[in-house]
């Protein structure tokens, strides 16, 4: 059943195309099809039936959905895929005309988003980069962060569909500042997993309740939500993603590469790559990347909550 009754008054109906039905695409696709709006569908793997049920009409290829919509949103794990949607053999460039648009909400290099959207351009199509923030949890809620390079004009045109999707939608500025601002987020979130594990581990290892100690810091200014969530799964050793490691460990790279390129030096992210390395070692690549704490633990020969 679509449920039109949440489409803002005043909205038209768009015909959308998703490509990308994992763990963050799946509930983002779900969304935008709750919202009254048409939806065509491609993913490697068979579409979820849950969509179908919905009314998704699945395609055989990018081209295809690119073809059958207006609108076309991409949510793929990295730079290469999202070059593969959308040049590779029947990808999105194929199918496209004047007039339509591009959203790429994956994470992935500014400045290959600047060459891919150079190339849309090229076709009469507009092109905005669109990455979230807020993990399988957000996409299911409906309230991811967006951040999102592109035109006014294309952002005022698209933001009825990101407002499905999310509920922090900030126009960053032009191409590639969404993936900027995202890289960004990737690097304070490392940072903050890291230091929230340092210091969940050296209250237990000193002896104190890590709960307690967490529930205390919740109500001062070392609070956040990754002490909130992340921390919760550290004493409670939940770490099935999530966000992966491997995919974290990929958003760090992009910020790495960056400041290569800009000489500058990026010393902590480059210190929790490192921490995340020692997590791939253990075979954890696919661990929540709150599992970081892992290769703390690993250094201080103690596991947050043991009795030391």
């Amino acid at each position: 059943m679509r449920h039109s009754s949440f489409r803002p008054e005043g909205e038209s109906r768009m015909k959308v195309g998703f490509i990308g039905l994992g763990t963050m695409g799946r509930p983002m696709a779900g969304h935008i099809i709750d919202g009254g709006h048409q939806l065509v569908v491609f993913d490697k793997v068979a579409p979820p039936s849950e969509l179908a049920a919905k009314g998704a009409t699945s395609c055989s290829s990018s081209r295809e959905v690119a073809e059958n919509a207006d609108v076309v949103i991409i949510m793929v794990p990295n730079t290469p895929d999202v070059e593969a949607v959308l040049f590779a053999e029947n990808g999105v460039a194929e199918g496209l005309s004047a007039g339509k648009t591009v959203i790429d909400m994956s994470s992935i290099s500014p400045i290959a988003t600047k060459e891919f959207a150079a190339k849309i351009a090229a076709l009469g199509c507009d092109y905005l980069d669109a990455p979230v923030s807020g993990g399988e949890i957000g996409a299911k809620a409906g309230s991811l962060s967006i951040m999102v390079g592109g035109s006014p004009e294309s952002f005022d045109r698209i933001k009825p569909l990101l407002d499905l999707m999310g509920k922090n939608i900030t126009l960053v500025g032009g191409v590639g500042d969404g993936q900027t601002a995202k890289v960004a987020n990737q690097i304070i979130v490392a940072l903050t997993i890291e230091a929230v594990g340092e210091a969940l581990l050296f209250a237990s290892k000193a002896g104190a309740d890590p709960a307690r100690v967490r529930e205390a810091l919740m109500g001062g200014f070392a609070s956040s939500r990754i002490l909130e969530v992340h921390g919760e799964r550290m004493i409670k050793r939940t770490f099935d993603p999530g966000f992966r490691i491997d995919l974290h460990q990929k958003d760090l790279n992009l910020a790495l590469e960056g400041a290569r390129q800009l000489k500058m030096a990026l010393p902590n992210t480059a210190s929790c790559q490192q921490l995340f390395s020692v997590c791939a070692a253990q075979g954890g690549s696919t661990w929540d990347h709150s599992a970081m704490v892992r290769a703390l633990e690993l250094m201080a020969n103690a596991e947050i909550g043991q009795k030391h």
